[in-house]
């Protein structure tokens, strides 16, 4: 099978930092490839709440992961505080990709890059519904922020 292939944006929107537990390393002694998947899971709460929503209320919907691609770069260890760093991008009609990148916080190193697909659904249906508008303008105008945050 040939190697994912993923390009990193130039720049992320959102970061926060995350320590690697005990619970997170397996018996090789790195980061378990399940325990990436929670961290990540944990980022992407994250990222949520810093945009002011909870996963399962955004603009009166859930979201749901509908897929993620993963590429290790590096081991993670007991202990290292890894920074993740998020990009919401690919947008369609339902949902969009939330694009990650894991580093050791300290050294730089790079332990893990991928995508999260996420889509919109109704918190009743639970039928896939449109991106809501609100969200698409808070998210903008967090860009915005952003954007005059590093050209001053």
């Amino acid at each position: 099978m040939p190697r994912i292939q993923f390009t990193l944006p130039e720049r992320f929107l959102f970061s926060t930092d995350i320590q690697i537990y005990i619970s997170h390393v397996n018996q090789g002694g790195h980061l378990d490839n399940a325990q990436l998947l929670t961290l990540v899971s944990e980022a992407r709460v994250r990222f949520f709440k810093w945009l002011g929503y909870r996963e399962s209320g955004v603009e009166g919907l859930s979201i749901v992961v509908g897929d993620i691609v993963a590429q290790y770069k590096s081991e993670g260890f007991h202990g290292e505080t890894m920074q993740v760093e998020m990009l919401p991008e690919d947008f369609n009609r339902y949902g969009f990709d939330l694009v990650f990148r894991m580093t050791e916080r300290d050294s730089r190193r790079e332990v893990a890059r991928g995508k999260i697909g996420v889509v919109f659904v109704g918190r009743v249906d639970k039928k896939v519904t449109p991106v809501p508008e609100a969200f698409l303008a808070r998210l903008s105008a967090a860009k915005a922020a952003q954007a005059d945050f590093t050209a001053s």
